[in-house]
């Protein structure tokens, strides 16, 4: 489990690996809207993130589409 926590994931695996279907543009605006985990900067024009806080941001996507004030009513 300590192996995974420190995983980083880079713009293309956050698609890929994550299922995160968003442009960089808009990761970066739910960055500074602190509602999408903060990159970590690795060197010039290279940066990451990391897959645990990934993971937990999924999980509380999931947990907030599953509570009542959220269902629609048809």
């Amino acid at each position: 489990m300590f192996q995974y926590e420190k995983r980083l994931v880079s713009k293309k695996e956050l698609k890929s690996v994550c299922g995160i279907p968003y442009t960089p543009q808009h990761i970066g605006r739910l960055e500074a809207a602190g509602k999408f985990p903060k990159r970590v900067n690795l060197g010039p024009d290279r940066v990451a993130w990391v897959m645990s806080e990934v993971d937990v941001w999924v999980s509380e996507c999931i947990a907030e589409r599953d509570t009542p004030s959220h269902e629609t009513s048809y």
